[in-house]
């Protein structure tokens, strides 16, 4: 039986993943979560552990004594929780020192280093998702209007400069202008701020980064951020077509159509 390691953050998309195994009777499934925020259901996996972020040397050990030699990373990890609760181990330790800087990709990829030079190989995250990829489509009743096609071509504009410095993948926009830009406290929190600032019909634009390193941090959409829109009584929202994840589809299209939000996704 294949084995293969999930690094759980925050968020659905972990537990839309182990679904997708769960169909595949010769894959077994270890879980690692690195927070207590993540989804319930994970926690009652069989093979479920509950490491810190920090805690690097003790997670590799843990998927080498399991005999597990292709793990995915999935689900959010911010960068405000991360230095809140971060209880870093020996090789954590040196992995942060050796760093150049502090930017999510930067840390990621010598995570991802460490892993691979301990026979561990790092699998895509739409791995086994590759059905839920955003399309270049509309999903919902409510489709964009022709004067909001500039604010969504503003928008996209704006997260693609953002994303290219590592700040954030999501801007908020309303009328031609940029609202809120996504920072340190992730992509809930920049719509709810955008709301605060911008009222009612905004439209929240999330993109890729430019050279999109499919591993790690694709950007995903799913019920808990059509939510957040329904809070803030937003228009709609853009995602990137064949970079982005679009997990709960049904359950998200439904609610954007009761409260009148379109779902895009396009190709910039």
């Amino acid at each position: 039986m294949k084995k293969i390691g999930v690094i759980v953050g925050n968020g659905r998309l972990p537990y839309s993943f182990l679904k997708e195994i769960e169909k595949n009777k010769e894959m077994e499934v270890f879980p690692i979560g690195l927070f207590d925020t993540i989804e319930n259901e994970i926690k009652e996996y069989k093979n479920f552990k509950r490491f810190n972020i920090g805690e690097v040397g003790k997670i590799t050990k843990h998927f080498i004594l399991n005999e597990v030699k292709e793990i995915v990373m999935l689900g959010k990890v911010e960068k405000e929780v991360i230095f809140q609760n971060m209880e870093l181990d020996k090789y954590g330790e040196e992995i942060i020192n050796s760093l150049p800087d502090k930017k999510d990709e930067t840390l990621l990829f010598a995570v991802i280093a460490f892993f691979r030079l301990n026979g561990i190989k790092v699998l895509p995250q739409n791995y086994l998702l590759k059905n839920i990829m955003f399309e270049d489509k509309c999903y919902t009743k409510a489709k964009p209007k022709d004067e909001e096609r500039k604010t969504i071509k503003i928008g996209v504009e704006a997260a693609k400069y953002l994303s290219e410095v590592d700040a954030g993948q999501t801007v908020v926009c309303k009328d031609s202008s940029v609202v809120a830009l996504e920072g340190i406290e992730g992509t809930d929190k920049a719509i709810l701020r955008g709301g605060e600032l911008g009222g009612s019909d905004c439209i929240v634009v999330k993109m890729a980064r430019p050279q999109q390193d499919m591993r790690v941090d694709i950007p995903t959409v799913g019920i808990n951020t059509i939510k957040k829109l329904v809070e803030i009584n937003a228009r709609g929202i853009v995602g990137e077509a064949g970079k982005m994840l679009f997990v709960d589809q049904e359950e998200s299209i439904k609610l954007a159509d009761e409260h009148n939000i379109f779902i895009i996704g396009v190709k910039p």
